[in-house]
């Protein structure tokens, strides 16, 4: 009887430990220790340096974030009904959109940035192209340019829209018809075509500035006509236009030009909203703002926002006292 004694005790020892190992593994992963984010492609790079910040105050806190196109961001949680913390956009008006009213309820825009034309050094006709020709140069046969997708990825209809505002600062006939013609190389989100320009299989990409001075490529600066990034030529913006996907299937949008504006969001079905609250209340902080700024991206003082009184009393707090604009 004693040797069938000794299984039944190491079986009341061992399994309470696995038990407890187990559970331990799946508090790693609940919604109270688990943070969200969806984010464009563009703010890889800094957001990863705040959620590094903000590890630091909230060690206990993963944190689980997505790139993608802002739009493909969006749809993550109004048609795939996934849930999500914080979601940060490269275009406000992704949010306003998409996911204003069901799926959120205010949206705060705090930065801003602009278009370039990224190349390196092995790009054919580099010592060529300026900011007077570079649309004769891409459209030479032998070279290759890439843009993100329209219907994923603010870049890719903010491309399109230099398309159109260069065909009328250049006084260029059919240039936007020739430049989307000649366009071979389309993926989801900007970012997403580093690899090809860096490995030489395309001279040139329109992209983002912060995202380009972040991996260290030349650009070509666009007039401001032209870049998407000055107030004073809000009303030239609008004349481009871009049809994109609504909100179901079926349904379109026209987006107009307007100088570019990021914004950031929780949504309703955030399953940790006080991490939430914490992790964009250290993204609109001074120390939150300079890593925006270092990475490339001119901050919105004060940010402003949309829907004010719908927001977590922190953030409305904090807002209000930084002299908010409406």
């Amino acid at each position: 009887m004693t040797r069938n004694v000794w299984p039944l005790m190491i079986y009341a020892i061992v399994l309470p430990v696995l038990f407890c190992m187990v559970a331990g593994c799946k508090k790693t992963t609940s919604a109270e220790n688990e943070l969200i984010i969806f984010h464009a492609g563009s703010l890889s790079v800094p957001f990863r340096e705040i959620s590094a910040e903000f590890q630091k105050e909230h060690p206990d806190i993963v944190i689980k974030a997505e790139a993608s196109g802002s739009r493909n961001a969006a749809r993550k949680i109004c048609d795939l009904g996934r849930n999500c913390d914080v979601l940060g956009s490269a275009d406000y008006k992704v949010v306003e959109d998409l996911l204003m009213p069901d799926h959120t309820n205010f949206n705060i825009r705090f930065a801003l940035n602009e278009m370039v034309i990224a190349y390196t050094d092995k790009s054919r006709l580099n010592g060529e192209i300026t900011p007077g020709n570079w649309y004769e140069i891409l459209l030479k046969d032998k070279i290759a340019f890439g843009r993100s997708d329209p219907h994923q990825d603010p870049c890719g209809y903010r491309t399109l829209m230099v398309f159109q505002l260069a065909e009328k600062y250049y006084k260029t006939s059919d240039l936007t018809k020739k430049l989307q013609k000649k366009d071979g190389y389309i993926r989801p989100k900007e970012t997403d075509l580093l690899g090809l320009l860096e490995a030489g299989e395309i001279d040139y990409l329109f992209i983002y500035r912060s995202v380009a001075a972040q991996h260290g490529l030349n650009m070509i600066f666009l007039p401001d006509e032209i870049n998407l990034k000055s107030s004073a030529f809000s009303s030239l913006y609008k004349t481009a236009t871009v049809k994109l996907s609504g909100k179901k299937p079926g349904q379109f949008i026209v987006r107009k030009g307007e100088p570019m504006v990021y914004s950031v969001t929780i949504p309703k079905n955030a399953r940790n909203p006080k991490a939430a609250e914490a992790w964009v209340a250290l993204l609109l902080s001074q120390r939150g703002l300079a890593i925006m700024e270092k990475n490339g991206q001119p901050s919105i003082k004060p940010p402003q926002a949309d829907g004010l009184d719908n927001m977590p009393a922190g953030l409305k707090s904090l807002l209000l006292q930084r002299d908010l604009v409406l």
